[in-house]
């Protein structure tokens, strides 16, 4: 965080105390009260707390994602259409402890609108933009589409440091990402239901994963 500020740093007190005891002592020593109607005036839309932020937007390269040596995944998104979804995501692969998030097409996944949608948690875990799908190639990770013609996911099966691929809900993976995969895994859905939505299904793959033997916390 380079600068906080605060209408009301009473409140601010005990928001950090109870969400953040970790960063109290850091945010008081940045945070500057304002007038209220300074506050609103600040962001298009004032956040009900009394608090904003500025921060500085890490540089992450796409290749040191991908050559994290870390048992844990990364999750490839291809050309996410909504962003609040591509924050979604980005919160759930923070929450199950991801080597990364990457995504192609032409939306920043540190557009606003993916940030409000994350809670902030672009900063938990690496998130980037790859440019060319052909960044994948010689990558020591195999990649696994998850594709409704696919076997049915085994979670134990899946590979600790897989790229995980998802695609939109309408048209699904792009024939170039499925022709390069190394396998194609399916979530088990009733008959009938078409697909999910695409943080659900990240999410329901992410800790099936997490939650199996090789899903262990990445520090154990």
């Amino acid at each position: 965080m380079l600068e906080v500020v605060s209408s009301d740093t009473t409140e601010l007190d005990r928001l950090t105390e109870e969400l953040a005891p970790d960063l109290s002592a850091r945010i008081r020593t940045l945070v500057r009260r304002v007038e209220p109607s300074v506050f609103s005036q600040l962001a298009p839309m004032a956040p009900s707390t009394p608090v904003m932020a500025l921060a500085e937007r890490p540089v992450v390269d796409p290749a040191a994602v991908l050559a994290d040596q870390r048992p844990a995944p990364v999750v490839l998104l291809e050309d996410p259409r909504d962003l609040g979804n591509v924050g979604a995501c980005i919160r759930v692969a923070a929450a199950a402890e991801l080597a990364g998030v990457l995504t192609t097409g032409t939306h920043d996944p540190w557009h606003p609108d993916a940030l409000r949608g994350a809670a902030g948690l672009h900063y938990a875990v690496a998130v980037s933009r790859l440019e060319r799908i052909e960044t994948l190639q010689g990558s020591e990770r195999p990649l696994l589409a998850v594709d409704p013609e696919g076997d049915p996911l085994e979670p134990s099966e899946l590979p600790a440091r897989a790229v995980l691929a998802f695609g939109t809900e309408r048209y699904g993976l792009s024939p170039d990402v499925i022709a390069r995969a190394d396998a194609r895994v399916s979530i088990p859905m009733r008959p009938g239901v078409s697909s999910l939505n695409l943080a659900t299904s990240v999410a329901a793959v992410l800790f099936a994963w997490r939650l199996s033997s090789r899903g262990a916390p990445v520090g154990t």
